[in-house]
């Protein structure tokens, strides 16, 4: 392991923590790394950086703004060269949120995704039986219905709760 590995792997954990701190740009209140898009950051022994990242679905179109500032993120890290790569495979899913970025979504009146595995979801009678209604962000109950597929931005859709009549975005299972 010569000189240039080491340094590489320096810049590389310089740079993962400067580019896991990104915001989403459309959900500001979740970073990167905490939605999943943010998948590996690795030092080549030519001294790049290369940074994965995995969009939210295909198509997203914040995308080009992540790139962006993930690349402004790591040129401040002192990243002379990084390449992004962005990768389809194995496909981004809501599982990747971490409770603490469920929490931070429900604290933000965006209702957070049921994991797949949580019993108490409701499962709604539409043409994607995966598709499970959420909770309402500001008083919990599980009385809430969908009013518009697509919602403030492509990746949520919005709905109203039925208890206090308040309408909440959810970011959609995928």
């Amino acid at each position: 392991m010569g000189d240039t590995v080491v340094r590489g792997q320096a810049a590389a954990e310089r740079v993962r923590s400067a580019v896991a701190a990104v915001r989403d740009p459309e959900i500001r209140v979740l970073t990167i790394e905490e939605l999943g898009i943010l998948r590996d950051v690795s030092a080549e022994d030519d001294g790049r950086v290369v940074v994965t990242i995995t969009p939210t679905f295909l198509g997203c179109p914040a995308m080009d703004v992540i790139r962006a500032d993930v690349a402004a993120a790591a040129r401040d890290a002192g990243c002379a060269e990084v390449e992004i790569v962005t990768v389809l495979s194995p496909p981004w899913t809501t599982d990747w949120l971490s409770d603490a970025a469920r929490a931070k979504l429900a604290a933000a009146g965006i209702a957070p995704p049921v994991r797949r595995d949580d019993p108490g979801g409701r499962t709604l009678p539409l043409l994607m039986p995966a598709l499970r209604a959420p909770r309402c962000p500001r008083c919990g109950s599980a009385a809430t219905a969908e009013i518009a597929r697509a919602g403030s931005t492509a990746c949520k859709a919005l709905w109203r709760c039925d208890a206090c009549r308040q309408p909440f975005d959810h970011v959609k299972d995928h």
